[in-house]
C-alpha cells in the first residue's frame, strides 16, 4: 500500500512538473526568437567588413573600380557592367537589411533594457551612441555610392516604398548625428566589451573614430560647401585617430576567415590580378611598398592590363599576406585621416599643422602599417607640391588605399589623381568614362518606382557616369 501512494505522489509531482514547465516544452532553445542587442551589434560589425572586404562580384566591385586590381576570364565588371549581376541590389540589400537593421533591432533591445544602477545606465548609454557612429559609417558610404537614398524613411516594415532623401541634406544630418553621439559618449565607463568587434568596447577609440569620421565626411564636402567642411574640420579634428590608431576587424581564420581569403583561395579561382593602374604607378616611383602589396613575376612587377582578358600565369599576383584567412579588413585609420588633413590644411583650414605635415605623416603611417621601412627617403623622393597639392595627395592616399577599394575609388572621384584606364568596352551608362557612382537597384525600379523616379530626375539621371551633389572634379 505504501508502494503504491509512493507512486501515486511520484506520478502527481511528474504532473505538475510538467504543467509548471509546459513553455520549455514549446520553446525552441537553439533559435532563440529574442536575441541580445550586444548579439545584434556585433554581427552588424561583421557584416559590415565582410562586405567592405569582399571581392565578390556579386557583392563588391570597388577594387575593380578603383583599378587597384582587375579580371582575368570574365571581365564584365571591370567595364562597369553592374547590371548583369545586379551588384547594386546585392548592396543594397546588404547595408539596409543585413547591418543597419542589425543595427535598428540592437537600439531597441538594448533601449528596452532596464539598467540596475548609474554604471549601467551609463553603459547603455555608450551602447547606444556607438550605434549611432557605426549608422553614420554605413550612411555615409551608401550616400557616396549611390546619391539620394532612402534615410528618414528607411527600416520601417510598414513602409515597403520609403523616399529618397536629399543627399546634402542627408550628410548634414549624419555629421550632426555624429557629433551628438561622440558628445554623448562617457568614457570613463565601458560599452560591449568583448561583443565590441573593433575596439572592444574602449569608448575612447569610438569617440576617436566618430570625429574621424566626422573629418571624413567634412573633407567629402570641401568643394561643395567650403565653410560647413571648415566648420566641421576643425570642430574634430583634434579628438581624432593619432598615429598608429585604427578602426579594424581582425579575422580569426576557420568559419571566421576573411572573404578576401574565401574569394582568392577557398574558392579555387584565379579570378584577379593587380591591375596595370596601380602597379605601373607604383614601378614609376619605385615604391617600397610593392613587395606588401604584389608578388613579382619573373623578377618584375607587372599588372594585367585593366578591363582586358588577363591570363594569371603571366602577371604578378596579390600579395600572399592578403590572402592569409585572418588577414585584417580596415574600415578607418590614421592614414585616411592624415591625408584629408593634407587637404584641409591646403584649403586654409586650421587643423594642426601644414599639408606637408599631414602629407608626410600620412606617408609614414601607410609604411608602419604594412610593416615597411624607407619612408622618410620616399618622401624626399616624391615630397608634398603645394603647386600640384591634388596631384600629391591623390596620387599618394590612391596608393596607401590600396585593398580598401571604395576609398581609393571615392579618393580619386574627389581630387582625380592618379589618371586612371579606360576599359575596352564599359558599360554605356558610363558615357566611356570611368563611373561616377552606383546606378540604383533593379529591383527599385518595380518595388518603389514612383520614389525611384524622383532620385532619379533629382541627381540628373540614373547614369553610372552621374556626379553626386560633392563631385565638382
Amino acid at each position: 500500500m505504501k508502494k503504491i501512494i509512493l507512486a501515486f505522489i511520484v506520478l502527481i509531482g511528474v504532473s505538475t512538473s510538467c504543467t509548471k514547465n509546459f513553455e520549455d516544452f514549446n520553446t525552441d532553445k537553439k533559435n532563440p526568437t529574442e536575441v541580445p542587442g550586444e548579439y545584434l551589434f556585433a554581427n552588424a560589425q561583421k557584416e559590415l567588413a565582410d562586405q567592405v572586404a569582399s571581392t565578390n562580384v556579386n557583392l563588391n566591385v570597388w577594387k575593380l573600380f578603383a583599378q587597384h586590381w582587375t579580371e582575368t576570364t570574365y571581365t564584365d565588371e571591370a567595364n562597369y557592367d553592374i547590371v548583369n549581376r545586379t551588384i547594386a541590389d546585392y548592396t543594397f540589400r546588404t547595408y539596409y537589411r543585413n547591418i543597419l537593421a542589425d543595427l535598428k533591432e540592437a537600439t531597441n533591445v538594448i533601449t528596452a533594457e532596464v539598467p540596475e544602477g548609474a554604471v549601467a545606465a551609463i553603459e547603455r548609454e555608450n551602447k547606444l551612441r556607438i550605434i549611432e557612429l557605426v549608422e553614420v559609417y554605413c550612411y555615409n558610404r551608401l550616400v557616396d555610392m549611390f546619391g539620394d537614398i532612402p534615410y528618414g524613411e528607411a527600416l520601417d516594415i510598414e513602409n515597403i516604398s520609403p523616399v529618397y532623401d536629399d543627399a546634402a541634406t542627408i550628410y548634414d544630418d549624419l555629421i550632426l548625428k555624429a557629433t551628438n553621439a561622440i558628445a554623448g559618449l562617457n568614457a570613463a565607463e565601458g560599452s560591449y566589451g568583448g561583443d565590441d568587434l573593433f575596439f572592444h568596447g574602449d569608448v575612447t577609440m569610438w569617440k576617436k573614430f566618430g570625429n574621424t569620421l566626422i573629418v571624413k565626411m567634412g573633407i567629402t564636402l570641401a568643394d561643395y560647401n567650403d565653410g560647413k567642411a571648415k566648420t566641421a574640420i576643425e570642430g574634430a579634428y583634434a579628438g581624432a585617430f593619432e598615429m598608429g590608431e585604427i578602426c579594424e576587424l581582425v579575422y580569426l581564420g576557420g568559419s571566421n576567415s576573411n572573404p578576401l581569403y574565401q574569394d582568392l583561395v577557398q574558392s579555387g579561382r584565379d579570378d584577379f590580378v593587380p591591375a596595370n593602374t596601380i602597379v605601373d604607378l607604383m614601378n614609376g616611383l619605385e615604391d617600397p611598398r610593392r613587395p606588401a602589396y604584389f608578388t613579382l613575376h619573373e623578377g618584375e612587377y607587372i599588372g594585367g592590363e585593366y578591363g582586358y582578358s588577363n591570363t594569371f600565369s603571366q602577371y604578378s599576383h596579390i600579395a600572399p599576406e592578403i590572402q592569409e584567412p585572418t588577414y585584417p579588413m580596415t574600415l578607418l585609420d590614421y592614414t585616411e585621416l592624415a591625408f584629408y588633413l593634407a587637404e584641409a590644411a591646403e584649403r586654409g583650414y586650421s587643423v594642426g599643422g601644414s599639408a606637408a605635415d599631414h602629407y608626410t605623416s600620412a606617408i609614414t603611417s601607410s609604411f608602419d602599417h604594412w610593416g615597411i621601412e624607407g619612408a622618410a627617403d620616399y618622401i624626399t623622393a616624391n615630397p608634398y607640391d603645394a603647386g600640384n597639392w591634388k596631384e600629391s595627395i591623390g596620387t599618394q592616399a590612391y596608393i596607401a588605399f590600396y585593398v580598401r577599394g571604395f576609398v581609393g575609388y571615392t579618393e580619386w572621384r574627389r581630387l582625380g589623381f592618379p589618371a586612371m584606364n579606360i576599359p575596352p568596352n564599359p558599360a554605356e551608362s558610363a558615357g566611356g568614362e570611368v563611373p561616377r557612382r552606383f546606378t540604383y537597384p533593379i529591383n527599385e525600379q518595380t518595388l518603389n518606382g514612383t520614389n525611384y523616379t524622383s532620385a532619379s530626375t533629382a541627381i540628373g539621371g540614373d547614369y553610372l557616369r552621374t556626379k553626386l551633389f560633392w563631385d565638382k572634379n
